[in-house]
């Protein structure tokens, strides 16, 4: 029911968060655009498998919104980090209706001629201190890894690490089976994806 959609990393600037993930991966980001309902923008980076990386960052030449900034941009602070792993489905109603309570609700978006709906949480935090994928179902003009230039990357592993990783490993068995996402026990709240690059493998933490 679920899907490896894409990973996106937060920066207090757009430019902060693409420099970081450049410098860590060894490749270049291509340009993105903004999202008027939450007043963000991004870049974007091609994986192999059609999945992508996103930076993303409050846009400061847009009015602010009515509503929280998913993600918990409004809350973020500090070096760009990977904040976030994004699932898509088929099947939005069915998949959220078996999640727990606090995944959010469905938002219709739209950029360019990209048309998605996305799962957000009314304080647009996600459940397990926002290491709960967010959800998205893709409804028209594509979807942004064919539209983006191969990067010569791949994603070999994300690896979720929380106090309660495990539990959150068993909420998601029923709909994610993917042997890319590993689920850790730790006292840290932290994603690290390993990305196999033109470079070899790097991390993107």
């Amino acid at each position: 029911m679920l899907e490896l959609d894409h990973l996106a990393v937060s920066g207090e600037t757009l430019e902060d968060a693409k420099q970081a993930m450049e410098a860590a991966l060894g490749v270049s980001l291509q340009a993105g655009g903004r999202h008027d309902v939450f007043g963000t923008h991004n870049a974007l980076l091609g994986l192999d498998d059609g999945l992508y990386l996103e930076a993303i960052a409050i846009d400061p030449k847009a009015p602010v919104p009515d509503r929280p900034r998913w993600f918990d941009l409004d809350q973020f602070r500090g070096a760009p980090r990977l904040t976030n792993w994004i699932c898509r489905t088929e099947r939005l109603e069915e998949v959220l209706a078996r999640l727990p309570e606090g995944a959010g609700g469905p938002v219709d978006l739209r950029r360019g001629d990209l048309r998605w709906t996305m799962v957000v949480p009314k304080d647009g935090r996600l459940p397990f201190d926002n290491l709960h994928p967010a959800l998205i179902r893709w409804t028209g003009g594509g979807h942004p890894s064919d539209m983006l230039a191969a990067s010569g990357c791949r994603l070999k592993r994300l690896v979720v690490m929380h106090p309660m990783a495990k539990t959150l490993a068993e909420v998601l068995a029923p709909l994610l089976n993917d042997t890319r996402v590993a689920f850790e026990t730790e006292e840290r709240i932290a994603l690290c994806a390993e990305i196999d690059t033109p470079h070899g493998v790097r991390s993107l933490k």
